[in-house]
């Protein structure tokens, strides 16, 4: 649906809540994507939110829950008599009411897990258990499991009867007596396969599965270099505990990308909406960063202090560090984007350390050579010649040109090599990017500004 069909989506839904034809307002949205409907329950008061749900067939209405912010779902939780929260609740996928479990307070929790069937409540803490960012968090239990000696006609009859209640039924998994992992069976085989050939002739035992402890960013990989819809989940002994699905690992890779780039911009991700946030949720996230900072600055303020005597003895070099300390804090940050994106695409590993500093550092080289020449151009043709600025001659502009020189190299190596340091011991590269490598590179340029000035200019 584009964007002017949304909107008059929208505009209609609330119209017709204004004016009270629920009637209509059901014809409308009944047979509607969940993720419209929730653009919709976004835009009304939690109260007309309820209306709205009340609305939806059962199984559209289970779609649009899960789909919802977390704070719309504990209202409506809270609305539910027990009656149809046991309603919701058996229409959920396990690892779906997992997710929204982990996103509730503690009274909500309880009433959920009081109302939920005895099965569910058992499947939901296994899913708990495990670390959190981990495989088996972001697995479901709900999966179609075949055994070898079953003939292709009894898996069908099997995928009749369970299928409604898994979440892919696509994909089959073939397991031994012992629940250990031994094979996979598509739709496709089976639909194209005799009825009563077996699913030990026909299935491909091949399969590659991963473990509950795996991390899921590295997991959500997976699916994109192979094309897998499902991945199977196995245990230390090769038990199938379950399938993480493609829907889930989209999921994943949304929230780390929206986490690294929160880490980049030296601020601490947030789990809510940017308007839904408060001031001082935005401040304890960015506050901390801030001081840092702040803190690490004061090296470079330092530098300056200690060349005071130089600077005013040729007081023009003041006019360029901005320019070489900005060209400096650039140029890393270009580079740190790169390297970071290569690691979380795994297309960058520590074994390829010298490989990537040699490229940035060949890189390096041509940018800084270009902007060497357009430095000092610029400062002979604009600064000297056009705004009359005498104190700029030959020998400063070769000393801002070097210095842009030698910076952009610094700046690019510094960049390639510290994600990189940083993934190799366990933290999170994205947080040795762009602000630290900046401040890096800041304390850097200056040192190597006033080096080449003292070497060039003969500043002491």
């Amino acid at each position: 649906m584009d964007e002017t069909n949304e909107q008059s989506l929208v505009e209609q839904a609330l119209a017709l809540i204004e004016e009270r034809k629920f009637a209509q307002l059901h014809d409308l949205i009944h047979e509607e994507n969940a993720a419209d409907i929730n653009e919709i329950i976004d835009e009304v008061t939690p109260e007309q939110g309820v209306i709205i749900y009340r609305l939806l067939p059962k199984e559209l209405a289970a779609e649009v829950f899960v789909e919802m912010d977390p704070d719309m779902q504990e209202f409506l939780i809270n609305a539910f008599s027990d009656a149809e929260l046991k309603n919701v609740l058996d229409e959920l996928y396990y690892d779906d009411t997992a997710d929204i479990i982990e996103e509730m307070p503690a009274n909500v929790v309880k009433r959920i897990l009081r109302t939920a069937t005895p099965e569910m409540r058992k499947a939901v803490n296994e899913l708990l258990k495990y670390p959190e960012d981990s495989a088996g968090s972001i697995m479901t239990t709900e999966f179609v499991r075949l055994k070898k000696n079953y003939t292709v006609e009894d898996s069908l009859d099997l995928i009749r009867k369970v299928g409604i209640d898994k979440e892919t039924i696509y994909t089959c998994y073939v397991t031994d007596d012992k629940s250990r992992l031994i094979g996979i069976v598509t739709a496709k085989d089976l639909l194209l396969s005799p009825l009563q050939n077996n699913i030990e002739n026909i299935m491909t035992d091949h399969v590659i599965s991963v473990s509950t402890l795996d991390d899921q960013e590295q997991i959500a990989l997976l699916f994109s270099k192979y094309g897998f819809i499902a991945m199977p989940v196995v245990d230390n002994e090769n038990r199938l505990v379950g399938i993480i699905t493609v829907d889930d690992a989209i999921d994943v890779l949304q929230e780390e990308t929206e986490e690294d780039f929160a880490k980049m911009a030296a601020t601490a991700p947030t789990e809510t909406d940017y308007l839904k946030t408060s001031p001082f949720v935005f401040y304890k996230a960015r506050i901390p960063w801030l001081l840092l900072l702040m803190v690490s600055a004061t090296f470079t303020g330092m530098i300056i202090s200690n060349y005071e005597t130089s600077l005013a003895a040729l007081p023009v070099l003041t006019a360029f560090i901005p320019m070489v300390m900005g060209t400096g804090g650039n140029s890393g940050s270009q580079t740190s984007v790169t390297v970071i994106r290569g690691i979380s695409l795994g297309e960058v590993e520590f074994k390829d350390f010298f490989k990537v500093v040699l490229k940035e550092l060949s890189v390096a080289v041509l940018c800084g050579l270009t902007l060497f020449a357009a430095t000092t151009v610029k400062l002979l043709l604009v600064d000297k010649l056009l705004l009359h600025n005498d104190a700029v001659d030959f020998t400063v502009a070769i000393t801002v040109g070097l210095t842009v020189f030698a910076t952009t190299i610094c700046a690019k190596v510094i960049a390639a090599m510290l994600p990189q340091l940083a993934k190799k011991i366990g933290l999170d590269p994205a947080v040795l990017s762009s602000p630290l490598i900046t401040t890096i590179v800041d304390a850097l340029s200056l040192l190597i500004y006033f080096g080449m000035a003292t070497l060039i200019l003969h500043i002491a």
